[in-house]
């Protein structure tokens, strides 16, 4: 299927059962905004309301319903946090003298000191964890007393929290959570913390809970630094808006504590360079330290103190723990899908936000205008298919949710949208267990390239299935099928086509033959893939296509027939699926495949209705050695060796369609693709190359 099909751009009717939600909100009546704002403010005074009690109270008020203006929305939101803060000065002063949060039969004690003045804005508030673990309790309360005094600050309260337990995981645990969010909510209440200048850091098995912490809480912390630890099992993809600092001694290789940190390193340098938006960190390896730095890693405080906490950021990425949480920044997820060391990506791009999990089957999206404007469409779509377009209304209700355990005003948003997420790219369009599977069976003696598959090899090896609809997947008018073998110097494929009148009419060299009733192979290597056409005149049409991620980074303007100032040189952003995951290609339409071979038989008359034909035969070869831009992206054998698979598609386009009520598109094909584009190499079918 050639990038002009014009006449093929669809509407892809077959994947609306993910659109769930196409509306519009109602615009929001100032006077009716102005009012509801009123009556939370009245409904405020009950001064004997728990923050429970009265989210539960809010939502079955009438006003909570009412679409709010932009500014409503942000008055609403700071009477509901004010009036929760003043709530928690009253119930947590004790809980703040005794220095002692008590949660769930657990204690974590925790002791604090002030340094500086106060800013306007509310002090910087820094958690420090202590080490130890695995050991007796007077153990863990040395490493604490060590903590209490291990580093000072220039500005900021210090805060070192005793873990509740004495196992070795002591700061991985998931009561740990909670305990800190209550620390954070009461610094800031009674404290005058600012709640984005919050750190997390910590030393030996303290630097292993901020391995755990940091990412897992990313949407708490300012930034974050690690001391001597050990990451375990975490990943640091939740890291992508949380500044890291990593510092371990080079001679430290219990646990292989500097071996992991130079991992990290690594990791942290490649995801950085990937987004460089993102994954900002700073690692220090001390080559003559052992596990005691001498308080030279104290360096990490005055970095953490430059960055301050960006609580909507337009690029998450969720990485889920073992302990998971069922919030991250503006998204959410319900219990059904908390799921540990699940992965969901989101960004937002102007007016749309783009969502994509292999793991999680519904997310909510929580939106106010720091993120998007809410006066105008949202648009929401996971893999190119798009689940939401329509204006969504800010009301008191939804803003009333997100403070109930969590106070901080930054997470508190007025609008949300749960939607239900497609099967991940490519599974959306075909599940991997129905996409073709052949094996290419080498041949001791070549045939002959004439178009008569008649040679005994032909005769010799399987064909493929009868092609199907390419979009229903159901059974042809007329019957498709294919072939492959191969030698050590060519590719060869053959076509027996069923055709009861064979025409073609486009006769010169890359002539728009798709117009007529042609045959097509594409072949994919990792990061380009070439597209052969033919029709029964044996009129050629070729192309090839290299992903614009792909070519920036390769080698490929080093073949003279695929750089830039070529004819014919054109972005591509597919025929019907037009948001591939991996974005544009660049299609190079004046390519020839070099050394290539074809042949047309025809079984019949040519261009003549007055009889009934058999139908048409192709014959093809590919020399390998000159498929080194298909290998490049990932080195792979020329000729192939016994064993190697490709993804390798087949298809046949026709000038004509089967009467209804068969839903016959134009397009048959080797595999289902759902949608009427052939340029998904994904879904291309398996070929594995065997000797016999």
């Amino acid at each position: 299927m050639s990038t002009r099909h014009v006449h093929h751009l669809v509407i892809l009717l077959v994947m609306t059962p993910w659109l769930s939600n196409i509306a519009a909100a109602d615009k929001p009546d100032p006077q009716a905004s102005a009012k509801a704002v009123e009556a939370l403010r009245d409904l405020l005074t009950d001064r004997n309301s728990t923050a429970i009690d009265l989210a539960e109270r809010i939502a079955d008020q009438p006003f909570a319903k009412i679409p709010l203006t932009r500014e409503d929305a942000v008055s609403a939101r700071n009477a509901l946090t004010q009036h929760r803060l003043s709530i928690l000065r009253k119930e947590r002063a004790a809980e703040m003298d005794a220095r002692e949060i008590k949660l769930d039969g657990r204690t974590m004690k925790f002791d604090f000191k002030r340094f500086g003045e106060t800013p306007k804005d509310g002090r910087s508030l820094y958690i420090s964890l202590h080490g130890g673990g695995g050991a007796p309790s007077r153990v863990n309360d040395r490493q604490w007393e060590n903590q209490k005094r291990l580093y000072e600050l220039e500005e900021g309260i210090y805060v070192a929290p005793r873990a509740p337990t004495d196992t070795w995981d002591l700061w991985h645990q998931a009561h740990l959570d909670p305990m800190l969010d209550r620390l954070i909510e009461n610094m800031v209440a009674l404290e005058h913390v600012n709640w984005n200048r919050v750190y997390v850091m910590g030393y030996s098995a303290g630097g292993d809970g901020v391995f755990q912490l940091a990412p897992r809480m990313a949407d708490r912390w300012a930034a974050a630094a690690m001391m001597a630890g050990h990451p375990n099992e975490t990943s640091p993809l939740g890291l992508r808006n949380v500044p890291f600092a990593l510092q371990v001694g080079g001679q430290d290789a219990a646990y292989q504590r500097n071996e992991q940190a130079a991992r990290w390193k690594t990791e942290l340098a490649r995801l950085h360079a990937a987004d460089p938006e993102g994954y900002e960190h700073f690692v220090k390896i001390y080559p003559d330290k052992a596990h005691w730095m001498d308080r030279e890693d104290a360096v990490a405080i005055p970095w953490m103190a430059k960055h301050t906490r960006d609580a909507t950021p337009k690029k998450l990425v969720w990485k889920q723990d073992d302990v998971t949480h069922d919030r991250f920044y503006w998204l959410g997820v319900d219990e059904s899908n908390r799921k540990p060391r699940s992965l969901i990506q989101a960004k937002i791009e102007n007016q749309t936000v783009h969502l994509s999990s292999p793991d999680v089957k519904q997310v909510t999206v929580r939106l106010d205008d720091r993120l998007v404007d809410l006066d105008q469409s949202v648009t929401i779509v996971c893999e190119g298919i798009e689940l939401h377009r329509g204006t969504l209304a800010r009301t008191i209700g939804t803003l009333s949710k997100t403070p109930t355990g969590r106070s901080d005003p930054n997470l508190c948003f007025p609008c949300e949208l749960t939607v239900s997420l497609p099967e991940p790219f490519p599974q959306s369009l075909v599940p991997a267990d129905t996409i073709p599977r052949y094996s290419a069976v080498r041949c001791d003696v070549p045939p002959k390239i004439d178009g008569k598959l008649d040679d005994q090899v032909w005769r010799m090896i399987p064909k493929t299935n009868a092609f199907v609809d390419l979009i229903s997947g159901e059974s042809t008018q007329h019957d498709t099928q294919a072939a492959i073998t191969w030698d050590d110097e060519n590719l060869y494929i053959g076509f027996w086509i069923s055709e009861p009148n064979v025409d073609a009419k486009y006769s010169n060299r890359d002539d728009p033959i798709y117009y007529d009733n042609d045959v097509e192979v594409f072949i994919a290597g990792q990061d380009a893939y070439y597209e052969f056409e033919i029709n029964a005149l044996g009129t050629l049409y070729e192309a090839f296509f290299v992903w614009k991620d792909a070519y920036q980074t390769g080698d490929y303007s080093s073949d003279p027939q695929l750089r830039m100032d070529q004819p014919k040189v054109q972005d591509f952003n597919g025929v019907g699926l037009k948001h591939h995951p991996r974005g544009k290609r660049i299609a190079f339409l004046a390519y020839d495949f070099p050394k290539s071979r074809s042949a047309v038989h025809i079984n019949g008359t040519l261009n003549d209705d007055s009889d009934v034909d058999q139908g048409w035969t192709v014959e093809l070869a590919f020399p390998w050695q000159e498929m080194k831009p298909l290998a490049m992206g990932d080195g792979r054998s020329l000729p192939p060796k016994p064993g190697d698979r490709w993804r390798i598609d087949l298809f046949r386009f026709n000038k004509y369609k089967t009467s209804p009520p068969s839903k016959d598109s134009g397009g048959w094909a080797w595999g289902k693709h759902t949608v009427w584009d052939s340029h998904i190499p994904e879904i291309f079918p398996i070929v594995t190359f065997a000797d016999k």
